[in-house]
């Protein structure tokens, strides 16, 4: 079908012509409302007027961002990499991605299950919400797609056909180049200009020399490993959930990647919600419940990781009997600390650009308080550099919990 892009008035026609979704809402009359908030596409919720337990999204990617204007063009095919990720991933983990009713590459069209019992982690965390089976379920999620679309378990047959089915997104994977790794950390004019000025925060990060030589170690390591696939842009905002369900939403960004990337993304907008609560509500029990998630999930992920690989025999790593089972072991834990260590670093430079970059987090830059936004920020700041700084360093979720908590007690004293 020829490209078009959907609204409110032609989307409910759109519709009707797709067999599965007219098999799905019957004859009902139906009614559509565009209910979006995100940076890049349009989401619908149509809704059955004859039956409430009726309703599916629609997504929709168009040439531009969304949030910045139609002026900032972007290529619509990333939705084809959605549609793709979300494919295999509900392939891997099942329990954890939306069903899909109908999909249009050309376009650039998704409709999905409507998860009207579910909210937004971000928003959650920001309202103190706890949801004890979340660590479990992410790690899960995490362990079992990063390690089944590595060379850890595929053969190099298959790890190559992988990567050239995500290779095309390098305009989104540009976007994380410039967004997370560079123009937050540098004089730009896509950067919260208001924000900057007058920051001494912003000068500090600006001149850091340091700080800016480990960037562009993780830098390169984003543009030039390619060790599974990835959401590409795992933040609290791309997850929903329940006391007993979670759901991985948005993966436009999708790529084969560092494996350290995804769980870096879900550290740093996981730190900062602690941020929030140390700064605003200051609820001591929530901020303890934080850290233990972010241990959790840590913990969690190397043991399933571990499991699923101890389960495997062959793959185009390695060849069954190559090494004994010592050597094997050691070079295992090892592999597993090496990805934890680079989750610190790429979770500190995610943290920092949400200060200065385009786009902020709500825990965050939604603080309405000048003075309390202003603390948070330095905590932000101190947290972030230090994960950059020292990311070679960390040796265990313990390492990290200690950094966080750390940084927190040196910046309680400021006024």
């Amino acid at each position: 079908m020829k490209y078009k892009i959907l609204n409110t008035d032609n989307i409910i026609k759109y519709l009707k012509s797709i067999e599965n979704i007219k098999k799905y809402f019957g004859e009902d009359n139906l009614i559509a409302k565009e209910i979006g908030d995100g940076n890049l596409n349009f989401v619908f919720l149509v809704l059955s007027c004859d039956d409430s337990s009726k309703a599916l999204i629609v997504k929709q990617a168009v040439p531009y961002i969304r949030c910045l204007g139609e002026e900032y063009l972007l290529k619509k095919e990333r939705m084809t990499y959605e549609i793709r990720s979300l494919r295999i991933f509900g392939t891997i983990s099942p329990d954890f991605i939306t069903k899909l009713y109908f999909t249009c590459e050309s376009m650039s069209v998704l409709v999905m299950q409507y998860l009207d019992n579910h909210t937004i982690l971000r928003g959650s965390m920001i309202d103190k919400i706890k949801y004890n089976k979340f660590s479990d379920h992410i790690s899960t999620y995490l362990s079992k797609v990063l390690f089944h679309t590595s060379s850890l378990y595929l053969s190099s047959e298959q790890k190559n056909e992988l990567q050239d089915k995500f290779n095309g997104n390098n305009e989104m994977c540009k976007l994380t180049e410039d967004y997370v790794f560079t123009f937050a950390f540098m004089q730009h004019p896509s950067n919260d200009t208001a924000n900057i000025k007058n920051n001494p925060l912003a000068n500090k990060i600006f001149d850091d020399t340091k700080f800016k030589e480990k960037v562009l170690q993780l830098k390169y390591i984003f543009m030039n490993s390619t060790d599974c696939l990835l959401h590409g842009d795992l933040h609290t905002g791309s997850i929903m959930l329940n006391t007993n369900e979670t759901y991985i939403i948005d993966s436009e960004f999708a790529f084969v990647g560092p494996f350290g990337f995804d769980i870096g993304a879900l550290l740093a907008n996981l730190t900062s919600a602690y941020i929030h609560h140390t700064i605003v509500s200051k609820d001591e029990e929530y901020k303890k419940w934080i850290l233990k998630t972010i241990y959790d999930i840590l913990t969690m992920f190397k043991n399933k990781f571990l499991q699923l690989w101890q389960q495997t025999k062959d793959s185009a790593l390695i060849t069954d009997g190559f090494v004994d089972n010592t050597t094997l072991k050691n070079y295992k834990n090892s592999f597993i600390q090496n990805i934890i260590r680079q989750s610190v670093g790429f979770a500190g430079c995610e943290m920092i650009r949400r200060i200065f970059g385009a786009a902020g987090v709500d825990e965050i830059r939604g603080i309405k308080d000048k003075n309390s936004k202003d603390k948070a920020e330095i905590l932000v700041f101190d947290i972030g550099r230090k994960f950059v700084i020292e990311y070679n360093d960390i040796n265990s979720p313990e390492d990290i919990i200690s950094t966080i908590t750390k940084c927190e007690s040196l910046t309680k004293n400021i006024t």
